[in-house]
């Protein structure tokens, strides 16, 4: 699995990467935890995808979770979407269903 996706990636990925090949990541990363088919996630796509037009440099993985899935539950998700800011592979916040573009620019700016 490719996991350095420069700015929005619309797509999940249900082959998700490891909990280690997580935290070796460098750079600013949101991990997007959830369903394609989830109303939910469905509702926080664009306010997602616009913040994250805003900020290209941050790289965005959408892992598509579910029951029994390791990353999910490495990071302890629990409701979807699950935004999870990273920093160089470290948790710096959490977003947990966000409606509004706000939500999200206050999530990035965690670290910007």
């Amino acid at each position: 699995m490719k996991i350095d996706h420069p700015g929005f990636n619309p797509d999940y990925a249900e082959d998700a990467p490891s909990f280690e090949q997580i935290s070796e990541l460098v750079g600013d990363t949101i991990l997007e935890f959830g369903a394609p088919w989830c109303e939910h996630c469905q509702a926080a796509t664009p306010a997602v995808q616009q913040v994250l037009t805003e900020y290209p440099e941050f790289s965005h993985i959408k892992i598509y979770d579910g029951k029994g899935k390791p990353l999910g539950r490495a990071f302890k998700v629990k409701l979807w979407p699950t935004l999870i800011l990273l920093h160089h592979g470290k948790e710096v916040a959490r977003l947990v269903r966000p409606l509004s573009v706000e939500e999200v620019r206050q999530l990035v700016s965690k670290i910007k």
